[in-house]
């Protein structure tokens, strides 16, 4: 099932087209990387799912309901963790949930209990001081507890990790992939190595439209190269090597330092086996023979050029 469709949406700042017949699916259950650099979108995306912006053109809807601006409804179903969450700095973590809840309307008699099972698993169960002292990783935590206290169907964070030291991104990512049996998450970022952690689909915004989606597996195979990387024993054996003829032909890219020998052969359906062969017959023992899977960020920079 999917949680949240997006159909053809459109959007126009001036000349600026931001959205340009934008489609997207996030099935049930996933933690979906929506990627892109800054400014391509995806905050502007993010405010017409919650309704705070108006669309024009297409639609979006959210658990098969349709997401109207300035009335939605279907954000009941939805958590948000913005990229700067704001709280009153005098509260402590319970206090602010507890009031939370209560502006939700949720029932006074498990406020306290939602609120300190979500303190325990965003790891703030023993921190009962002011708001205020808190670092910025603390706060997003606590911002993500606040944004699972209705129990949403589908999570929004925009940025969540953006201005985190290593530590606190790392605490905010394994909080956000323990919870994707409880929600959905759609993970808004421009950091590719957050997304390669935890997501399981993903979708890259350029130009208002998507360039790549699915999962990393699948746009890794859509758009693998024949690459292969050589670690050779020798120097003179990485140079033999290298100025083969049947590698010095257009079509095949080279690439020698420090004895490693990277290989990149354009529609050659058996390139690895020629390679094996070649090493073969110049009777050649390399130390690491590797075919090089496309990494998200070389993806990501090829399909933003």
């Amino acid at each position: 099932m999917s949680i949240l469709e997006i159909q053809d949406l459109q959007l126009r700042f001036g000349d600026n087209q931001v959205l340009n017949g934008l489609n997207m699916t996030v099935p049930e259950h996933a933690v979906f990387g929506f990627v892109g650099r800054n400014g391509a979108g995806k905050t502007t995306t993010m405010r017409i799912v919650l309704g705070l912006l108006k669309a024009q053109g297409g639609t979006v809807t959210v658990c098969g309901e349709r997401v109207r601006y300035g009335a939605a409804k279907t954000n009941r179903h939805i958590g948000f963790l913005p990229d700067v969450p704001e709280f009153y700095g005098y509260m402590r973590p319970l206090e602010y949930l507890k009031l939370c809840g209560e502006i939700a309307g949720l029932p006074p008699q498990s406020i306290r209990r939602k609120s300190e099972e979500l303190l325990e698993l965003v790891g703030l169960d023993a921190a009962n001081r002011r708001i205020s002292g808190f670092s910025r990783g603390m706060k997003q935590r606590l911002g993500i507890a606040q944004a699972l206290l209705n129990e949403p169907r589908l999570l929004i964070c925009d940025e969540p990790t953006s201005a985190l030291d290593p530590i606190g991104r790392k605490q905010v990512l394994d909080i956000l992939s323990a919870i994707r049996g409880q929600t959905t998450v759609v993970f808004s970022t421009h950091i590719l190595s957050d997304v390669e952690r935890i997501c399981d689909r993903i979708a890259v915004l350029e130009q208002g439209r998507l360039v790549l989606s699915g999962t990393l597996a699948e746009i890794q195979k859509q758009h693998r190269r024949n690459s292969f990387s050589i670690r050779f024993a020798e120097d003179h054996e990485a140079r033999k090597f290298s100025q083969l003829e049947e590698l010095n032909k257009p079509g095949i890219e080279l690439s020698l330092q420090d004895q490693v020998l990277t290989i990149v052969i354009e529609g050659e359906a058996a390139a690895g086996r020629l390679l094996i062969d070649l090493l073969s017959r110049e009777k050649i023992a390399p130390e690491k023979f590797e075919a090089i899977e496309p990494t998200l960020e070389s993806l990501f920079a090829e399909v933003v050029q």
